[in-house]
């Protein structure tokens, strides 16, 4: 009988050897690993397995919907039955005769309905004293309330729309619908389902369980801010604010250099080898006294959603070209990124007091990508700078604050605040600290605002320089100390009133992100889940946890790792944080088969000692070039190795001899290479492989040895083959594993 090896089984059934070794594992077969062998009695039992997991995958289905059209038909006959009836011939009902009918035929059917209503009598008793004890308390809270037997409810009724996430529990949808949480249950358990108070709905479930009551359910997919009562503004109220201005190019062009010259400090002397790694945010006063406020983007590639970022909070950019340079990738997608935020650019033709300075060059190579200067006769302002001597930066910020007034730049200071976080980190001293830019409104000490997901009050403001501020208006970058944790960058920034309605919104938020974040991250747990996936065509992953100490590194670093991915292997970030690596950190990389990658932080005591305990692999960068190749390292060593046969040698069958229990023997001589005693075996016979397998002894004389050499006289025994003729040829070979690289 042939056998099969566990990897071209696993290619057969479309799933990976890992995942036929368990499950042949779970069928008490004996194997070790993919390279093991099975008959075809094994193979026809594992195809059976999957199709009958297939047909249970089926059968559940059809449960399933069954129960969901006889909920329905079930609720259609209770509404019908509600219906008044009333007599074609328009004669008036024997009140008498029908008294005496119910009480013989439809006694116990009667007695139920009265039951039913002095319970909701009883709840009209309870929503009246519950709507006295509020009007009392001068906070009056109307909500219609729809009886059951009501048989069509109108969706434009905004009385009836109910917006839900698909995480609300059996309580909180009680509470949205005024009904008990024992009738929510009532009618799950006629849908067939058993549910406790706490427990969540899926949308589906909510959406029967609104319609039973008189509601329509909406799918809210994130909890937003609800704006407070608007602040209208007239022209009286908006007065002329700074602009933001986003300084863009490729690396090592001078971007950082040039603002470190308007800025007068040094900038480049807290970056890694000279290249921006974050985001800066900076407010520079001129001086004729004018303020400007200035973002200092990184050019890297990996930071391509950083350079985003800061195109959709600026009002001008301002491209960096090196004259000893051309228009690189990275000035490309520059600009690209500015149009699609609809900002001005202003060009800055950088380094021209180098000798090898080719401004024409770079002017037309401008045109060829849409950047018309005037000089050729288009609308784009350029200048010729150099941030290392100086030229030119004068009449560059002259341009650019032109370009400011025909903008006309405004915003209303006396309104609660709204931003954007630049930047986010984890202080040692201090805590969370956000970067934050300030869009409207003025942001005051002791402000309580929502930032992401996250809550908090105002109990400290920093400039970029770490001193103290009491507000920050518009256009204005600020450090805000006091939020709860790290928000990612780019989350939106909202003062609110009071405490309590941050926090709940604060609240809402990271349970639903934890919730969606369990269920994208649920590794498949049973085989109708496997085959499910083996259905939609399962790919290699590799998970990653990502630790930085800012979140802009943070997140263009997912973004670089994510651009990896390929056919055959998928990077996924399952989780990114800022702050040191912690012990959570190290049980969910555990708990998910993934590698912990450090960007600028380092793992605490008892994180190091559960990596060793566990066996997680923690990685610590401080570069990103070197995160990129290393993970591309670790997405080739997920590829399926490439398997590679190598002839050893091989025999010649010159004479057979039948021994006993042991069978037929064939007296051979080695030909070429050698023979080994573990090595895999082919009879060929004419041309022809007529037998694969194994070597059961290997004889020189009467003694066993390990291996014959070229030149040599032998005696092979064939394990489970007999039928060894002269002339036939025994070939050795091997399967060699080579391991792959990504394309």
């Amino acid at each position: 009988m042939a056998k099969v090896r566990i990897y071209e089984v696993a290619r057969r059934f479309n799933v990976s050897s890992e995942a036929m070794v368990n499950l042949l594992k779970e069928m008490k077969v004996p194997v070790k690993n993919h390279m093991s062998s099975i008959d075809d009695e094994t193979i026809a039992q594992v195809a059976a397995k999957f199709e009958a997991e297939k047909e249970a995958v089926k059968q559940a289905e059809e449960e399933k919907k069954k129960k969901l059209d006889e909920a329905k038909r079930r609720r259609h006959a209770k509404r019908e039955d509600a219906k008044p009836q009333v007599k074609a011939t328009g004669a008036k009902p024997d009140k008498k005769a029908a008294a005496t009918e119910g009480r013989t035929r439809e006694g116990p059917r009667r007695r139920r309905r009265r039951r039913r209503r002095r319970k909701v009598d009883q709840q009209a008793v309870e929503q009246n004293i519950r709507q006295t004890m509020a009007k009392m308390e001068g906070r009056t809270r109307r909500r219609k309330r729809v009886r059951r037997e009501t048989p069509e409810v109108s969706e434009a009724e905004p009385e009836n729309l109910v917006k839900v996430t698909e995480f609300v529990s059996v309580a909180e949808l009680a509470d949205l619908i005024s009904v008990p949480a024992t009738q929510i249950i009532a009618t799950c358990m006629d849908l067939g389902l058993m549910v406790t108070v706490n427990q969540r709905l899926d949308f589906d479930t909510i959406s029967l369980i609104c319609e039973e009551f008189g509601y329509a359910a909406q799918r809210q997919e994130a909890f937003v801010v609800s704006e407070p009562e608007d602040v209208e503004e007239s022209e009286e109220d908006l007065s002329t604010r700074p602009p933001v201005i986003t300084v863009m190019g490729h690396v090592d062009h001078g971007k950082t250099s040039l603002l470190d010259h308007i800025r007068k400090a040094n900038v480049i002397a807290g970056e890694s080898g000279g290249i921006t790694q974050h985001i800066g945010a900076y407010e520079v006063a001129l001086s004729d006294g004018r303020r400007v406020t200035f973002i200092d983007t990184p050019g890297h590639e990996a930071f391509t959603a950083m350079r985003a970022r800061g195109a959709q909070t600026t009002d001008i950019v301002i491209l960096v070209v090196a004259a000893d340079d051309s228009v690189m990738p990275q000035t490309i997608e520059a600009i690209d990124h500015a149009r699609a935020a609809g900002v001005p650019i202003v060009v800055a033709i950088n380094k021209i007091d180098l000798p090898e300075a080719q401004i024409d060059k770079v002017k037309q190579e401008l045109t060829n990508h849409g950047v018309i200067i005037e000089e050729f006769g288009g609308e784009v302002l350029a200048t010729e700078v150099s941030a290392k001597t100086g030229q030119g930066v004068g009449e560059l910020l002259e341009r650019v604050l032109l370009q400011a007034e025909l903008l006309d730049l405004k915003a209303n200071a006396d309104r609660t605040a709204r931003g954007v976080v630049i930047e986010a980190e984890l202080d040692r001293g201090m805590g969370p600290l956000a970067t934050i830019l300030v869009t409207t409104g003025t942001l005051k000490l002791g402000d309580s605002f929502i930032c992401g997901l996250f809550d908090g009050k105002v109990r400290a403001l920093l400039d970029e320089r770490g001193k103290n501020v009491t507000d920050a208006g518009p256009a204005t970058p600020i450090r805000v100390l006091g939020i709860s944790g790290v928000p990612e960058a780019g989350d939106s920034f909202a003062v609110l009133e009071g405490d309590r309605q941050t926090r709940d919104i604060a609240q809402k938020r990271q349970r639903l992100q934890r919730e969606q974040g369990f269920r994208r991250t649920k590794e498949p747990t049973t085989l109708e889940e496997l085959y499910e996936q083996v259905q939609a065509g399962r790919v290699e992953r590799l998970n990653v946890i990502l630790k930085g100490d800012v979140g802009g590194s943070v997140e263009a670093l997912a973004d670089e790792l994510t651009k990896l991915s390929t056919e055959e292997v998928e990077v996924s970030v399952i989780h990114r944080g800022v702050g040191a690596i912690s012990e959570n950190d190290v049980v969910l990389a555990a708990a998910s088969n993934a590698i912990i990658i450090g960007f600028h932080v380092r793992p605490d005591a008892r994180a190091r000692a559960a990596a060793e305990r566990e066996g997680v692999d923690i990685r610590l960068y401080r570069v990103i070039y070197e995160v990129a190749e290393d993970v591309r390292k670790a997405m080739e060593g997920l590829l399926a190795p490439e398997e590679r046969e190598v002839v050893l040698g091989s025999a010649e069958v010159r004479k057979t001899f039948k021994v006993g229990r042991l069978g037929t023997i064939a007296g051979c001589h080695v030909a070429d290479g050698v023979i080994p005693r573990t090595a895999r075996v082919r009879v060929v016979r004419d041309g022809v492989e007529v037998y694969e397998g194994a070597i059961a002894s290997l004889k020189r004389f009467k003694d066993d040895v390990r291996e014959v050499r070229e030149g040599f006289e032998c005696g092979i025994n064939v394990e489970g083959f007999n039928d060894v003729k002269v002339g036939d040829v025994i070939e050795a070979y091997k399967i060699e594993e080579i391991q792959r690289t990504l394309a």
